[in-house]
C-alpha cells in the first residue's frame, strides 16, 4: 500500500501519494493534482520543489553531507580523481583499472578540435567574454559530429560524454589564449587532464609549462568538487533543455549560459572583488563586517551562505585544505588569503551570521586558489564549467530516459480580458 497525505481544499479531500528516497528523503506527488482538482501549486524560485527522482547526487545541507552516487565527497577529493569520479558520476560504478584506462584514452583522442573549429575564435571580438565563447563553441561542435546529434545507445553516448569533456578544457584554453593575442597551444597526449589544461593555458612555445605536481592535483580536485551539486540552475537548465530531445552539445551549452550568472557560476569572483575592495581601500575586516550588518550600506558578505547548505559546505573545508596547501608550497603570501582567513574568523564567531546560519561555501576559497594557479579571475567561472560537465552529461542521460518534456506552470496575475482598439480610438 502506497502511503499518501491528504490535501483539503474547500469541501474536496485529495490524496498525494508520498514518494520517500533511498536517504529517507519525503516529497508529495502532485503530478495528478491540477487534472483532479484544478490548482497547480506556486513556488518561486523551486526552493521546495524536486523536479525529478535522480540516482546521481545527494545532498544533505543540515548536515553538510554531498555524495557521488553514494561516496563521501572527503573520501574522493583525498583518494579519488576528477577522471575517475567522472566515470563514477556518469555510469554509476567506479572504474576498473582497464574502463579507467579505456575511459582516459578517450579522452587523448578526442583532445583536439577541427581546424575549422579553431577558426571560430578568430570572430569573437577583443575581450569577449569567456563564457560566451565557451558556450557558443560548444554549440558549434554539433555542427562537426552530427553522428551524434541522436543518442540511442551506450556506445554513441559514451563517445559524445568523451569528446565534450575532453574538447571543453581546449576550448577553454583556446578562448584564453586567443583573447590574450598569444599562440595557441596543442593538447599533450602524454598529460593528464588537469596538468593539460594548465599545458595549454600557460606553456610558450620556446618554454613548456612544468606545474608541481601539487598544484596539478589542487586544479584536478578543484574539478572534482564542482563536477556535480544536484539541481541546482544550471543543471536543472541541462536537463530542461534535454528533455525537448535537443542535443547534448545544445544542453551543456544552455548550461554553461546559466552557470555565467553571478548567483550561480560566478560567486567566486565576487569573492575575489569583495577581498580586493577590503584592500585597496584599506578597511579593516571588523569595518566591512559592520557595513555588511548594515542593511542601508547595501553591501554583501560574497562566499558565505548556501541556498541548500544551512551548515559548512562540505567542499569548503576541502579546497581551504587545499588552498593554504598550494599557498605554502608556491611560497606565496597572499594578502588575500589572510583577509580571507580573518574575515572567515569573525564572521563564524559572530551572533548576526550565526544565527542566519552563514557558512563559507566553496566559493569563499576556490578564487584564492585560482589566483595562485595563475588563473585570471575572468577564467574562474570557465574552471567551474569544465569541472561541472560530467555531472551535466550525467544528469542529462538520466533525464533521457523520460518521455515528458518539462513544462512547468505559473500563476497569471496579468490584465484579464481586453478589446482590441484601434490606434485612433486610444486615449
Amino acid at each position: 500500500m502506497v502511503d499518501t497525505a491528504s490535501l483539503q481544499i474547500g469541501d474536496q479531500s485529495v490524496e498525494l501519494p508520498i514518494v520517500v528516497g533511498s536517504e529517507d528523503e519525503k516529497a508529495l506527488d502532485i503530478s495528478k493534482l491540477r487534472a483532479e482538482t484544478g490548482y497547480v501549486t506556486i513556488d518561486p524560485g523551486y526552493g521546495n520543489t524536486g523536479s525529478c527522482q535522480s540516482d546521481i547526487t545527494f545532498i544533505d545541507g543540515d548536515e553538510g553531507i554531498l555524495r557521488y552516487r553514494g561516496y563521501a565527497i572527503e573520501d574522493l577529493a583525498e583518494r579519488s580523481t576528477f577522471i575517475e569520479s567522472a566515470y563514477l558520476l556518469i555510469w554509476g560504478e567506479l572504474p576498473n583499472a582497464g574502463q579507467l584506462n579505456e575511459f582516459s584514452e578517450l579522452f587523448t583522442k578526442h583532445q583536439m578540435l577541427r581546424e575549422g573549429i579553431k577558426h571560430h575564435f578568430n570572430l569573437f571580438p577583443p575581450n569577449s567574454p569567456p563564457m560566451a565563447v565557451l558556450s557558443s563553441v560548444l554549440n558549434a561542435l554539433a555542427c562537426y559530429y552530427p553522428e551524434l546529434l541522436e543518442i540511442n545507445d551506450e556506445d554513441t553516448f559514451t563517445e559524445a560524454a568523451a569528446r565534450i569533456m575532453s574538447k571543453v578544457r581546449t576550448i577553454a584554453a583556446y578562448s584564453h589564449r586567443q583573447q590574450q593575442g598569444h599562440h595557441i597551444m596543442y593538447p599533450h597526449p602524454e598529460k593528464s587532464y588537469a596538468e593539460n589544461f594548465l599545458h595549454m593555458m600557460f606553456s610558450q612555445p620556446y618554454n613548456e609549462f612544468q606545474p608541481d605536481p601539487e598544484l596539478i592535483k589542487a586544479l584536478d580536485v578543484i574539478f572534482l568538487l564542482h563536477a556535480d551539486h544536484e539541481q541546482n540552475c544550471s543543471t536543472s537548465t541541462v536537463r530542461m533543455v534535454g528533455s525537448s530531445e535537443a542535443n547534448l552539445f545544445a544542453s551543456v551549452a544552455a548550461g554553461v549560459s546559466a552557470l555565467w550568472g553571478p548567483l550561480h557560476g560566478g560567486a567566486n569572483v565576487a569573492v575575489v572583488e569583495m577581498l580586493e575592495r577590503i584592500r585597496a581601500e584599506n578597511l579593516s575586516v571588523s569595518d566591512f563586517v559592520s557595513q555588511v550588518k548594515d542593511k542601508k550600506a547595501g553591501i554583501r558578505l560574497m562566499g558565505f551562505g548556501h541556498r541548500v547548505y544551512k551548515n559548512f559546505d562540505p567542499r569548503a573545508k576541502i579546497i581551504k585544505k587545499s588552498c593554504e596547501e598550494v599557498l605554502a608550497k608556491l611560497n606565496i603570501d597572499d594578502p588575500m588569503l589572510a583577509i580571507a582567513e580573518e574575515l572567515e574568523a569573525v564572521a563564524l564567531e559572530d551572533e548576526y551570521f550565526i544565527q542566519r546560519k552563514l557558512y563559507p561555501n566553496v566559493d569563499f576559497y576556490s578564487g584564492v586558489i585560482l589566483r595562485a594557479l595563475g588563473i585570471p579571475k575572468e577564467m574562474f567561472t570557465v574552471i567551474f564549467a569544465i569541472g561541472r560537465m560530467p555531472g551535466w552529461i550525467a544528469q542529462w542521460y538520466e533525464e533521457s530516459k523520460s518521455t515528458k518534456i518539462c513544462r512547468p506552470r505559473q500563476v497569471y496575475t496579468g490584465p484579464v480580458e481586453r478589446s482590441y482598439q484601434p490606434v485612433g480610438q486610444r486615449s
